[in-house]
C-alpha cells in the first residue's frame, strides 16, 4: 500500500497531478480541497495517498492532510459512495462544511454534490453522524496561489467540474459566469463552486 508520497509536483490539471519522486512519476487524482494547498509546479510537496485496487487498474489519490484521507476512507465505506463521488465531496465542501452538512442533517446541500441524491445524502447523515468528530482538524483550504498553465484557465475549470461529475452545459454555465481575467484555473473552479453551492 503506497500511504505517502513525497517528491516535485510535475503537473496539475484538476482533478489530476503528477508526482515526480526520485525519476518515478505517479499519477493521482485529488479533490480541489487539495489543490488549493498544492505548492507551484516544480516544487516539493507531500501528499498522503489512498489506493484503490480494481481489475481494470490501480488508482492513487492524493491529500494535503491526513484529516481529507481519512474522511475520504470514511465516506468510502458508505453503501453507494465511491471514488469518484467521495472526491466530488470532497472538492465541493471543505472538512468543516461537510461537518456541519452531516451535525446539522443540511440534505439540500449534500444533494447539490455531483452523484449524491437524496437516498444517499441521507445515508450519509445517518452512516457519518457519530464518525465525524476526529475527522476535521479545524483546517480550511489555503490561499495557495494558482500556478500558471500553458493551458487556457477557463477550459481548464470547465474541463475539472465536468470530471467532479458536474455536467457539461451546467459547468460551462457556471465558469463562464465568473469574471476570470487575471485569474488561474483553480480559483476560478473555486469560484465556481462557491456558486453552485448558493
Amino acid at each position: 500500500m503506497i500511504g505517502r508520497l513525497t517528491g516535485v509536483l510535475a503537473r496539475k490539471e484538476p482533478p489530476a497531478l503528477l508526482v515526480d519522486v526520485n525519476g518515478v512519476g505517479y499519477e493521482l487524482e485529488a479533490p480541489m480541497t487539495t489543490f488549493y494547498d498544492l505548492p507551484l509546479v516544480g516544487e516539493k510537496v507531500t501528499l498522503f495517498t489512498h489506493l484503490v485496487v480494481r481489475e481494470d487498474a490501480h488508482l492513487l489519490y492524493g491529500f494535503s492532510r491526513e484529516s481529507q484521507r481519512r474522511l475520504f476512507r470514511g465516506l468510502l465505506k458508505i453503501n453507494g459512495v465511491g471514488p469518484r463521488v467521495a472526491l466530488a465531496v470532497l472538492s465541493g465542501l471543505s472538512e468543516e462544511e461537510f461537518v456541519r452538512c452531516v451535525q446539522h442533517e443540511d440534505i439540500a446541500r449534500l444533494i447539490q454534490v455531483p452523484g449524491i441524491g437524496r437516498k444517499t445524502a441521507e445515508r450519509l447523515v445517518i452512516e457519518m453522524r457519530d464518525k465525524l468528530p476526529s475527522v476535521p482538524e479545524g483546517a480550511a483550504p489555503s490561499e495557495t496561489p494558482a500556478a500558471a498553465t500553458p493551458t487556457d484557465p477557463v477550459s481548464e475549470a470547465v474541463s475539472a467540474l465536468i470530471a467532479l461529475g458536474y455536467k457539461p452545459n451546467e459547468a460551462s454555465r457556471v465558469v463562464r459566469a465568473v469574471p476570470a481575467k487575471g485569474l488561474g484555473a483553480e480559483e476560478i473552479i473555486r469560484q465556481a463552486l462557491k456558486a453552485m453551492a448558493r
